[in-house]
């Protein structure tokens, strides 16, 4: 397939490069209209009759047998073509020609990849395409938009007369609806993705087609004024859909236009300039890329609304279900088929308070598995109904509050009502942040579908079928007192991002105003408050300080002051990192979360402290090697080369692990390295034990990053007799790696490499991720004197990549700085990590200052 262009074609040219070059100027033409204001229908259709006008000229030039018929399907059936499209086409066949033509279409079809069309293409006799319509789905929808080109008219018109009437629209209806669902499904039901596809995602081109395809099927209606005409939408509604349909083409037009080829999704390196080419503009707070995409994603929710509402009414429309007796809830309300029905048609306009009634009432009675076609459409049409006055009448306050401490139904009713705008009216501010993308490498959802799913992740903590999935979080739960201040807290706590300032302090000040408007107690609301305004606090504690040392432990329960505070901030914590997204919670980091918590308990509670001194850590190691069967005293010899902060950093097991392996080898000749599964299940556990050198912590890391191991901890011991003891905990983030098959080769490789001593290999050729490079972060580097005079901090925030721990320690270890410990916090693909250091440069100010410039030039890599 030849898809070269003549730079200067003649007139006189053969008819291959006289159709490319008239297709070529023609879509250049359609381009550069568009570009400077065209309508995107006008490039559609307008692509669409160029290639008509090539096809019939070739389908001519080729001397096909008139007996034929050229027919446009698919997209370009309906007379659309974006630019990088395929063009979908049958060749229709009389019966009995089935191998006649055949060297004739085989040069047709060449002529058009020649000449530069993607050509899609089936050929078939009518019988043939009824057989194959009645076996698939997307053949049938293929031909039920199929447009006459060229040939053999009466043949077309044979096939269309065949095909209606083998045409069943409610089989197709329940086929669409089944494909639609399988593809949400794959795209995980959700339109909120970081990339969206705008043509496959739920809230795409496709939630529309599917409404213009079935409401074409049940009443031949084409285009959504004509379905307005039917009824089947109203004419709000079919505004709002050409709206939304006009949006969407013009993102696809551009995506297309932007990477020069078939692209459908909103990709990093795409949305800056999709940004500027749809007139997006930065903001104070915001940059066009997320101005682009909290559009984008306000476009696929109204989408997802429609699409609800349309699909609804036409299931009832086709199925007709033999009529049967409403139940009477009340003078409202009552339940239609297992469905929440009005007994009115204006009852949302006559009283705006049933609004959140109707949620209440799913919430109550656990046969409703929904709301009828007729109540949600009403619902959705009186949302504008939700005022000021509204928000202050007592009655709906306590109506919403009651959604918060019903038994069941929260997370669905909550879901509802964001689907269709009564949540973001209710709660302004948090309409505000509906569809707010947050580019800050770690937020895989947007602000309001991440705080539902912490909401989620809180109720299933209290439901006793989903204990198994977090046992000690959901024991707390069962045992923590109104819980619904915990899920309130959850629905403030990120509804101020994006306003600029911390949205921490702006979220507590959000949720007083709610308190006091819906008459908490003093209590309750200092509860919530306090949640809000802290929670990210126990998350920073145990992420970024020293949980070995005591004097942490107390500041952080001074700041929590109370244990029902510490319960409900552990909870809150764990729910709002797991609802986060799937790269970033791991049993790492539930492992610090609840050490910090055990250890700042007994504080709160008066109980005996949990071992936290060195008397305790040892007592409890000792403990541990007799129930191992080794006799008292062993540990004696190794113990008097340890200080005091090897056993505060050290919790009781480590500290028994290393003295069961080391305590007969205080002075090894060869390098020890001894690795294990983590007892708190989170990967491996490295110990390496070898007399001390130079650049250790660099061959360390540089040997871990080649394995593909994340460290997620680091410490850094040298004993009173000038040995190292180094701890790692490592991960392997793809999750793909056996650990306990990588166990001996740890231990053997490790050690022969600190035998070796082979000079230090470069860094492992740095690579962002795409998601990395098209959401910049800036570097930063900080190094300050520690508390105890004698040690520095060095804080280093960046974009992580493979080996990029290692690149750190190699410029620590060309300075001549020795790392004493680790904390390294990974984030999605943002890391934040403190080291513990100390070197005779840090002391001088010029060698600072070229020390924090080789960081920063290593993290921008």
């Amino acid at each position: 397939m030849s898809r070269s262009r003549p730079r200067c074609p003649s007139p006189s040219a053969d008819p291959i490069a006289s159709c490319r070059e008239r297709l070529s100027q023609g879509r250049a033409a359609l381009e550069q209209h568009y570009l400077a204001g065209g309508h995107p229908a006008a490039l559609l259709r307008g692509t669409a009759r160029l290639v008509d006008r090539v096809l019939r000229h070739l389908w001519r030039s080729a001397g096909i047998d008139r007996r034929l018929a050229l027919v446009a399907v698919g997209g370009y059936g309906r007379g659309e073509l974006y630019p990088a499209s395929d063009v979908d086409l049958l060749i229709l066949l009389p019966a009995g020609a089935e191998e006649g033509p055949a060297p004739q279409l085989e040069a047709f079809i060449g002529m058009l990849w020649d000449i530069g069309l993607e050509i899609g293409h089936s050929v078939r006799t009518i019988e043939q395409c009824l057989e194959a319509a009645g076996r698939d789905i997307t053949v049938q929808t293929a031909l039920l938009e199929a447009r006459f080109l060229c040939g053999a008219r009466t043949l077309f018109e044979r096939f269309q007369s065949a095909f209606a009437a083998q045409f069943d629209s409610l089989a197709f209806f329940r086929a669409k609806r089944l494909e639609q669902e399988e593809r949400y499904a794959k795209y995980n039901d959700t339109p909120y993705a970081l990339e969206p596809n705008c043509k496959e995602h739920p809230g795409g081109l496709r939630d529309l087609q599917i409404i213009l395809w079935v409401g074409r099927a049940a009443t031949g209606a084409i285009g959504w004024q004509a379905l307005a005409r039917q009824g089947l939408v109203s004419a709000i509604e079919a505004r709002q859909l050409a709206g939304t349909e006009n949006f969407l083409r013009r993102v696809r037009i551009g995506l297309h236009l932007i990477a020069r080829r078939r692209e459908d999704r909103l990709l990093f390196d795409h949305q800056g300039a999709l940004a500027a080419l749809l007139g997006c503009k930065a903001t104070a707070n915001r940059r066009a890329a997320e101005v682009l995409m909290q559009r984008y994603y306000r476009n696929a929710k109204r989408i997802t609304q429609l699409n609800t509402l349309i699909l609804l009414d036409l299931a009832a429309r086709l199925e007709r279900h033999p009529p049967a007796a409403a139940i009477p809830i009340d003078a409202d309300f009552q339940i239609d088929q297992d469905l929440l029905d009005i007994r009115r048609d204006d009852l949302f306009e006559r009283k705006p308070g049933a609004l959140l009634t109707s949620f209440w009432l799913l919430s109550q009675r656990p046969e409703l598995k929904g709301m009828t076609p007729r109540c949600l459409r009403a619902l959705w049409h009186a949302r504008h109904r939700i005022d000021a006055a509204f928000r202050h009448d007592p009655a709906n306050c306590e109506r919403f509050l009651a959604l918060f401490k019903a038994q069941r139904g929260l997370t669905h009713q909550l879901r509802r009502m964001n689907q269709f705008d009564i949540l973001g009216a209710y709660l302004p501010a948090f309409g505000r942040i509906v569809g707010r993308m947050q580019h800050d490498l770690f937020h895989v959802y947007t602000v309001d579908q991440h705080i539902l799913q912490v909401v989620r992740n809180l109720r299933r903590l209290s439901l006793p079928e989903f204990a198994h999935e977090y046992p000690e979080h959901s024991s707390l739960m069962a045992g923590f007192p109104e819980r619904w201040r915990l899920y309130l807290a959850a629905l403030f706590h990120d509804i101020a991002k994006g306003r600029g300032g911390d949205h921490s302090k702006l979220g507590m000040r959000d949720a007083r105003r709610f308190c006091r408007a819906h008459g908490l107690g003093k209590d309750d609301t200092a509860l919530i408050v306090f949640l809000v305004e802290h929670h990210l606090t126990m998350s920073l504690f145990a992420q970024k300080r020293d949980l070995t040392d005591p004097e942490t432990i107390r500041r952080f329960a001074a700041i929590v002051a109370t244990e029902e505070r510490l319960t409900a901030l552990y909870l809150l914590t764990v729910c709002d990192i797991r609802g986060t997204g799937p790269k970033v919670w791991n049993p790492w980091k539930a492992k610090l979360l609840e050490d910090l918590y055990r250890l700042t308990r007994p504080l709160l509670t008066g109980e005996r402290h949990t071992p936290t001194g060195v008397e305790e850590r040892q007592a409890e190691a000792r403990n541990r090697l007799r129930l191992r069967g080794l006799r008292p005293g062993i540990e004696d010899a190794l113990w008097r080369e340890l200080d005091t902060a090897y056993f505060l950093r050290h919790d009781g097991d480590e500290i028994a692990w290393h003295t069961q392996q080391l305590y007969h080898r205080l002075a090894p000749a060869r390098p020890l390295v001894k690795a294990r599964i983590n007892p708190a299940g989170a990967g491996l556990q490295a110990m390496i034990y070898v007399q001390d050198q130079p650049e250790l912590f660099a061959r360390i890391c540089g040997f871990f990053a080649r394995l593909g191991f994340t460290i997620v901890d680091a410490k850094i011991h040298t004993t009173r007799h000038g040995y190292a003891l180094d701890s790692f905990a490592l991960l392997d983030p793809e999750h793909q790696m056996p650990y306990r098959d990588m166990l001996s080769f740890i231990e053997h490789e490790l050690s022969d490499e600190l035998t070796r001593l082979p000079p230090l290999a470069p860094p492992p050729r740095a690579r962002l991720s795409r998601r990395a490079r098209h959401m910049p972060l800036a570097p930063e580097v900080s190094i300050r004197s520690a508390e105890d005079g004698r040690h520095h901090l060095l804080s280093l925030v960046a974009a992580d990549r493979t080996g990029l721990l290692y690149a750190i320690a190699r410029v620590l270890a060309r300075h001549g700085i020795a790392v004493h410990g680790a904390k390294i916090m990974t984030l999605g693909e943002r890391v934040e990590d403190t080291f513990l250091i100390s070197g005779a440069e840090l002391g001088q100010t010029a060698s600072l200052v070229q020390l924090e410039q080789e960081l920063l030039d290593t993290l921008k890599i």
